[in-house]
């Protein structure tokens, strides 16, 4: 009888592909950014029989209604942050740690926050020891205050709106980016914050995942 073994996809050269095609071409043009995406295995972030479509152009399920956020996305976001290597960052919704790794890359330390417990094993055990990150198993809304002031908020998703609990967790003139969702539709935006307030400005319409805890309240009518 003869066996034969599963051939494993070429990663190397699948992430290689990606940020040719995926990152280089939608205004991911922060080089520090783009050689950490092409460094990080997104495939040690997603579930064995998932690892084939890591470094696809969109959503990979990763259990419990999560799912890996889109490369461009990701890209998107940390590019619009104006990453500094002195940077403190609060990353909200972790999911299974490969934006955290991504950012380790490029920062001082990241605090990323997820609340499903499932991905928080998974994350801890693809990021092995790190240094630069620290795990914080709470829900997503509520950040991780004892680690406040944060230089930046990266939400790795789309919310429907961005809690003041959050906002009061960054620095004043500390820098805000996520995904948010308007009417039905994902969008990419960023903003400051500042002593007198804080607002959002969409600068890209790029479908990503929707993170859990964030729906506006319901409004009463009468």
């Amino acid at each position: 009888m003869t066996m034969t073994m599963e051939r494993q996809p070429d990663f190397a050269a699948l992430r290689t592909a990606m940020v040719a095609s995926q990152l280089r071409t939608s205004a991911v043009s922060d080089a520090r950014v783009v050689a950490a995406m092409a460094t990080v295995p997104r495939e040690r972030f997603v579930p064995a029989d998932a690892a084939q479509f890591a470094y696809r152009d969109d959503l990979v399920t990763l259990g419990g209604g999560r799912s890996l956020n889109l490369p461009i996305a990701t890209g998107r976001l940390l590019t619009e942050a104006r990453l500094l290597p002195s940077d403190r960052v609060l990353l909200i919704g972790a999911a299974s740690g490969y934006t955290a790794a991504v950012l380790a890359e490029l920062v001082a330390s990241v605090v990323a926050v997820e609340s499903d417990a499932a991905l928080v094993a998974m994350a801890k055990a693809a990021l092995g020891a790190n240094d630069r990150i620290t795990l914080v198993e709470a829900p997503l809304e509520q950040g991780h205050a004892e680690g406040a002031p944060y230089d930046v908020m990266i939400i790795d998703g789309a919310v429907e709106r961005v809690p003041e609990t959050l906002v009061a967790q960054v620095g004043p003139g500390g820098r805000i980016v996520g995904g948010l969702v308007d009417r039905g539709v994902t969008r990419l935006a960023a903003g400051r914050r500042s002593e007198g307030g804080f607002a959002m400005i969409d600068f890209a319409d790029v479908d990503c995942c929707r993170l859990p805890g964030f729906a506006t309240p319901a409004r009463f009518t009468f």
